[in-house]
C-alpha cells in the first residue's frame, strides 16, 4: 500500500506515530547526555561506565536494527513498531529503577534491543504507505516534528535531572508509548512485504553483533587491557565483520541484501552517515560533559545550551527535505556536513569562564543549521535507492550505520585523547581533551560533506511530467504479486541497471 496523502486525516495520524515511537529515543538520548555527569555521581560511575551507559543502548540498536527492518518486513511494519514501542517502554522502567552502573547498563542494552524495533519501522512505514509525491515531504516532516522531542528533552529532562531525578527523565517515555501504541493500532496501515521469506539470518545477526561487542569493548577498554589484548580484540572484531559480510553474499536470506550495495547512491550515502554521525555522537557527548564540568553548567542549564540544534531542527529540516527534492540531494549533502564543520570548530574554544553567547551559541548554531539542512536529504536518498520492498533494510542499514559510527566514536575519541577513569570530575583533564576532541570531529564532518559531493548524484529527470519523489523513480512496489512479471521495470536510482545480475527490478521481471 502506498496511496495515503499527507495531508489527510489518516496522514496525519500515520506522521504523528512515526514521530511519537522515534521521538522517545530522540528524547531518551537528550536526557542521557544531559544526566551523565549526575548518574556517574549517584552511582560512583567511572568515565568507562558513561561511556557504557551512552555504548549499551547504540549497541544493541546499532547490531540489531537490521534484523527489527527485517522483521517489520516480513510480519508487518506496524506490528513489529508497536512491540519495539511497548519493549522500549518496559526498559525505560528498568533503567528508572537501577540502583547500579551495572544494572543502568543492562537496562541501556535492553533498551537498544526495543529501539531496533521501533526505529526502522516509524521510517519504512512513512515510505510504504504514503503516495510517491508526498514521501520527501513527509520524511521532511517527520524530521523536523521529531525535533519537538529533542527540543523538549532538554527543558524537561534537565529540570527534571537538577530538581528532582534523572530516574524521572526515563518515566516520561511510559506515556509517550501509551499514545504511540493507540494512534498505530488504530490509524497506521500495516504493509509488509509478501515475497520475503520466513526464515532468519541467524549468523548473520550474530556475526554484526559480535563484531561491534568486541570492537566497542576492545576500544573503551583499551586503557585496562593494554596495547596487545587490545590490538587483539580489534582484528578478531575485523575477523568477525569479515564473516558477517561472508555469511550475507552466501546466504539464501540475508539479513542484509547484498544488492543493495550495488547501488552506489546507498552506498555513498551511508559511508556519508558514518562520518557525520560519528561526529554528530561525540559532539553531544563531550559538549555536555565540558558544560557541566569545566564550565560549571547545571543539568538544566546544560541541557538547554543545545536547544538551538533542535528549534533549527523543527523549523528547517522540512525544508530542507523540499529544497532537496527541487534541486537533487547533492549540494545539501554536501554543504549540509560542511556547514556542521564549521559548528564544531568554533565549539572547540569553549572553556572555563566563557559567556554561552559569545563561545556556545554560535558554534552549536550553525552545527544546527548544518544538521537541517542534510538529514531529511540523507534520510529520502537511502529510501529512494531501494526497492519499496526492501523499505525497513534500507532504513535498518542507515540507522545501524548513524549507530554504529555514534558508538565507535564514542568508544574510541576519549581514548584517542587521552581521557580516562574519572577525568569527567576534573576539569583541566577533560578541557584539555575536550578541544582536541573536537577538531577530530570537525575534520570527520568535513569528510562526509567530501564524500557527498564526489560520490552522491542527483535522479535523473522523470521520463513523465509527473512529479518524482526525492530518490528518483520507484521500483514496483509491496503489492507486486509473487510469480507475476512486472509491467514495467524501473530501477532505484544508483543502480547501474543494463540488465546487472542482482538488480531487484529485474529479478521481479525474471520471476
Amino acid at each position: 500500500m502506498a496511496g495515503i496523502e499527507l495531508g489527510t486525516r489518516t496522514g496525519r495520524l500515520v506522521i504523528a506515530a512515526a514521530v511519537l515511537g522515534s521521538g522517545m529515543a530522540l528524547l531518551d538520548g537528550t536526557v542521557v547526555n544531559v544526566a551523565l555527569v549526575r548518574i556517574g555521581a549517584e552511582l560512583d560511575a567511572s568515565l568507562a561506565d558513561l561511556q557504557w551507559i551512552t555504548n549499551g543502548y547504540l549497541l544493541a540498536l546499532a547490531s540489531l536494527i537490521l534484523l527489527g527492518g527485517s522483521l517489520g518486513d516480513r510480519f508487518g511494519r506496524r506490528r513489529v513498531f508497536v512491540i519495539g514501542v511497548v519493549w522500549f517502554a518496559l526498559a525505560s522502567l528498568a533503567c528508572a529503577v537501577a540502583q547500579s552502573a551495572g544494572q543502568l547498563i543492562i537496562a541501556r542494552i535492553l533498551q537498544g534491543i526495543g529501539g531496533a524495533l521501533l526505529t526502522p519501522g516509524s521510517l519504512s512505514i512513512i515510505q510504504s504507505v504514503f503516495r510517491s509525491d508526498d514521501r520527501a515531504k513527509a520524511i521532511g516532516t517527520w524530521s523536523g516534528l521529531g525535533g519537538i522531542s529533542a527540543a523538549v528533552g532538554p527543558f524537561v529532562g534537565g529540570w527534571l535531572v537538577e530538581y528532582a531525578s534523572w530516574r524521572w527523565a526515563f518515566l516520561l517515555n511510559l506515556p509517550l508509548a501509551v499514545v504511540t501504541v493507540w494512534i498505530a493500532r488504530t490509524s497506521v496501515p500495516e504493509t509488509l512485504d509478501e515475497a520475503a521469506p520466513r526464515e532468519f539470518d541467524v549468523a548473520g545477526a550474530t556475526l554484526a553483533s559480535a563484531a561491534l561487542a568486541v570492537l566497542t569493548y576492545a576500544l573503551i577498554q583499551l586503557e585496562a587491557l593494554g596495547t596487545g589484548p587490545g590490538v587483539a580484540l580489534m582484528l578478531l572484531a575485523l575477523a568477525l565483520a569479515v564473516g558477517f559480510a561472508l555469511v550475507e553474499v552466501r546466504s539464501a536470506h540475508p539479513m542484509v541484501q547484498p544488492a543493495l550495495f550495488a547501488s552506489r547512491q546507498f552506498t555513498a550515502a551511508n559511508l556519508m552517515t558514518m562520518l557525520v554521525y560519528a561526529a554528530l555522537g561525540a559532539v553531544f557527548f563531550f559538549l555536555t560533559l565540558q558544560l557541566q564540568t569545566v564550565l560549571r553548567y547545571g543539568p538544566l542549564r546544560a541541557g538547554l545550551a543545545t536547544l538551538p540544534v533542535t528549534v533549527l531542527m523543527l523549523f528547517l529540516a522540512a525544508r530542507g527535505g523540499e529544497v532537496s527534492a527541487r534541486i537533487g540531494p547533492r549540494l545539501p549533502m554536501a554543504v549540509g556536513p560542511a556547514v556542521c564543520a564549521v559548528g564544531a570548530g568554533l565549539l572547540t574554544g569553549v572553556g572555563a569562564g566563557d559567556s554561552y553567547w559569545s563561545a556556545v551559541f554560535p558554534g552549536i548554531s550553525i552545527f544546527g543549521l548544518g544538521l537541517s539542512l542534510l538529514v531529511a536529504p540523507l534520510t529520502a536518498t537511502v529510501l529512494g535507492a531501494a526497492p519499496d520492498r526492501w523499505a525497513g533494510i534500507a532504513s535498518g542499514v542507515n540507522n545501524a550505520v548513524a549507530r554504529a559510527g555514534s558508538l565507535l566514536a564514542v568508544a574510541a575519541l576519549p581514548a584517542v585523547v587521552g581521557l580516562s577513569g574519572a577525568d569527567y570530575q576534573r576539569p583541566e583533564a577533560f578541557d584539555a581533551g575536550y578541544g582536541r576532541a573536537m577538531w577530530i570531529c570537525a575534520v570527520l564532518l568535513a569528510a562526509g560533506g567530501l564524500v557527498s559531493w564526489g560520490l552522491i548524484r542527483n535522479p535523473e529527470p522523470a521520463a513523465t511530467p509527473v512529479p518524482a519523489p526525492v530518490g528518483g523513480t520507484q521500483p514496483p512496489t509491496d503489492t507486486t504479486v509473487p510469480g507475476k512479471r512486472a509491467q514495467r521495470h524501473t530501477a532505484p536510482v544508483g543502480w547501474s541497471c543494463a540488465g546487472a545480475e542482482g538488480c531487484p527490478g529485474h529479478a521481479e521481471e525474471a520471476e
